[in-house]
């Protein structure tokens, strides 16, 4: 399988103000991540609006990514649901479509038992022969993976990884001290990736990624790469932004951001409604502070000293 790693981009759905899928933004925002250095994209996830796609256009916008991203990065899929029957159909589809792997978020709002979470995802990764990121939001779905089924299916061939998007800490710890070789854990939450990345994690799942590419995969770097200083200063200018980008429901305040910078509309589609004006100050403000509208300051990823520009002001 393609190695996912580092800075993994949750890309947004470009639409336009009638609802219709926008593709030339979408190409042009591929290209910009590829050339940014995110190291693989995330397509038809919570951050691209999946839940209100209809199957055609979840199809749609898998196959386009997957064709203009041409071998240039890896490709996941979001492919989860609340039915088995329904999992295996999407995670088929990513599969016809030439995907690199699938991501399978917890089933939401029947809020199974951890045995029946457990059968879910054995049931899917048994009928469909591509890899899986498991995805635990239990903010979102309703029910939690806990930690002792997250590696009991860690052992199950084809899943390969969580993107673990609870935000804490001493339990990303716990299952990086368990884990078996080989199986990779992605923070969800990019307020507390760089410390998760510091223990061992293996990268992030980003929004943020969405606005400032080349900071999200910067800091991806310096985490994995042991670099506390230089990573803790570049994550402390970020986090304003991670934080504006949920000031209403996402992905308003992100296509919000996009539209400031030129890269897409700020349509989503219902029930998603555009950020209104009181919040417009925070997110740019967070732009602004990360540096979103200028060239990104450089990082000497050997030194062990605050980099210039990134002293805390």
């Amino acid at each position: 399988m393609k190695d996912f790693a580092g800075s993994i981009v949750a890309i947004v759905t470009p639409m336009r103000e009638d609802g219709s899928l926008d593709f030339e933004s979408r190409g042009s925002l591929i290209d910009w991540h590829i050339e940014s250095g995110t190291d693989a994209i995330c397509v038809a996830g919570t951050t691209g609006e999946a839940s209100t796609l209809s199957f055609d256009e979840h199809r749609e916008v898998s196959e386009f990514t997957v064709n203009h991203v041409a071998e240039r990065c890896p490709v996941m899929v979001g492919a989860g649901s609340n039915s088995t029957h329904e999992a295996i159909e999407l995670a088929l589809m990513a599969k016809q479509i030439g995907a690199d792997a699938t991501l399978q978020v917890t089933p939401y709002y029947v809020r199974p038992s951890q045995d029946g979470l457990y059968k879910h995802f054995v049931t899917v990764s048994e009928a469909v022969d591509l890899p899986m990121m498991l995805y635990n939001v239990p903010t979102r779905t309703g029910i939690d993976l806990s930690v002792e089924t997250t590696l009991r299916l860690a052992q199950v061939p084809g899943i390969f990884g969580l993107k673990d998007a609870t935000g804490n800490l001493e339990r990303a710890g716990a299952l990086l001290g368990l884990r078996p070789e080989g199986f990779k854990v992605f923070s969800g939450d990019d307020a507390t990736s760089v410390p998760l990345m510091l223990l061992g994690g293996d990268g992030t799942v980003s929004v943020s990624a969405n606005v400032v590419p080349v900071a999200a995969a910067r800091v991806s770097v310096l985490a994995r790469g042991g670099n506390a200083k230089a990573a803790a200063a570049l994550h402390l200018k970020l986090l304003p932004l991670h934080a504006a980008l949920f000031v209403e429901s996402s992905p308003a305040p992100t296509k919000w951001a996009l539209t400031r910078l030129g890269r897409a509309s700020p349509f989503c589609r219902s029930p998603i409604v555009e950020m209104s004006e009181a919040s417009n100050g925070i997110v740019l403000q967070a732009m602004e502070r990360a540096e979103a509208f200028g060239t990104p300051v450089s990082v000497d990823l050997e030194s062990t000293e605050t980099p210039i520009g990134l002293a805390l002001g």
